[in-house]
């Protein structure tokens, strides 16, 4: 019986990552690519995804779930991308400036970020989706509006032809791949942009160690109880601030690296879906609203990432139309974030049972032992 019990916490507990699995290994074939190119690209989303996926663990350490409003960190970087270009400043420069034009934009917006979750208490996720939404419009109408007009832009390239405006969309041409190339590892036959990884590593050991720290201790102790963090003198809003303005700044430089490899930038939209493939990834990898890690990080990207490698493929060799794909590639996106909130749900009324019924149990047999009233005051006499 332990046994069956062992079996199906193993599968409940690693249920997305097993279904990605299967999917990927059966989609390889008829997908018709090799598996040297699966395995290039899967090295090429690595470098340009994992830094945006790493900046949703804090949030989570601190109990405040999937960061959907890690948005508002992709439009800072992607604000100070635009001045980088407009400046005509090129390669890993533009890249440097971008982060310093960015990083007093996403601290604001973080700080904005916090303030709002501590006022919605329990429903974070929600809020942060919709506040996105809410500054989403904030950043569209100032670059539609505001650069060029009471901004000036020195870059007419850029510009709208009314004078004013940034064009929908940006050639990042003087800044493409400028981080990966300056280190491009041969191993084999697969590049690895290495000073890509290394910045990443960096992140990982920076996680590992503010764990450790007393304000990271203070996290975890908040994400397990806020009433026992306050109670134990940990301010807990002040916290919660942090986390949320720790992530949000990861983001602005994670959707600069992100962008620098894509070469391109979509200007009104191109931050649309960075928090929802970011949280995709980190469920697909195994962790949950309230438990993740650095291996979770890793493990999602790879899996999603590779499954969007071979889906397309896949879908129009089978079904003769590569859009088939594409479908299956939204539906898993968004089908992967429900099947995990909706299992995060499920394991905690099953936790609140389980604590229910011991707590019955507890209770039970332990007033059969103990003295009645008259026993304890009457059985001496």
């Amino acid at each position: 019986m332990s046994a069956k019990k062992n079996i199906g916490k193993f599968f409940s507990d690693y249920a997305v990552v097993i279904i990605f699995v299967l999917l990927t290994v059966f989609s390889i074939k008829p997908s018709g690519l090799s598996i040297t190119y699966i395995v290039q690209e899967i090295v090429t989303r690595l470098g340009r995804n994992s830094f945006l996926v790493l900046a949703l663990l804090l949030p989570i350490y601190a109990g405040m779930g999937i960061n959907f409003a890690m948005t508002l960190g992709a439009m800072a970087g992607q604000i100070g991308l635009i001045f980088a270009i407009d400046w005509g400043i090129a390669g890993w420069q533009g890249l440097v400036v971008a982060m310093l034009v960015g990083l007093p934009i996403s601290l604001l917006l973080g700080w904005v970020c916090g303030e709002i979750m501590n006022k919605a208490k329990g429903r974070e996720m929600v809020t942060g989706y919709i506040l996105a939404f809410f500054i989403s419009g904030v950043y569209q109408f100032f670059i539609l509006y505001v650069m060029g007009s009471v901004i000036p832009m020195h870059n007419s390239s850029i510009t709208l032809s009314r004078g004013y405006g940034v064009r929908n969309t940006l050639n990042l041409e003087s800044v493409r791949q400028s981080l990966d190339n300056i280190v491009l590892l041969k191993v084999g036959p697969f590049s690895v942009p290495l000073i890509t990884f290394v910045v990443i590593a960096v992140l990982c050991v920076f996680i590992v160690w503010f764990k450790k720290t007393k304000l990271g201790q203070d996290m975890r102790a908040v994400g397990q109880d806020m009433a026992v963090a306050e109670a134990a003198g940990i301010p807990v809003e002040r916290t919660r601030i942090v986390a949320i303005l720790i992530s949000t700044v990861l983001a602005c430089a994670g959707q600069i690296i992100f962008l620098q490899n894509m070469g391109n930038m979509a200007t009104y939209n191109a931050h649309d879906q960075t928090s929802f493939f970011a949280a995709a990834a980190i469920l697909v990898g195994g962790a949950s609203v309230t438990h993740a890690s650095i291996p979770n990080v890793f493990i999602g990207v790879i899996l999603l990432h590779a499954m969007y490698i071979v889906s397309p493929l896949a879908g129009q060799n089978l079904f003769g139309s590569a859009m088939i794909g594409e479908y299956f590639r939204q539906f898993i996106g968004y089908g992967v974030i429900a099947i995990s909130l909706v299992l995060y749900a499920w394991k905690a009324k099953k936790a609140a049972d389980a604590a229910r019924m011991g707590l019955r149990q507890g209770v039970g047999p332990d007033t059969k032992t103990l003295p009645t009233d008259s026993a304890a005051t009457g059985g001496s006499k």
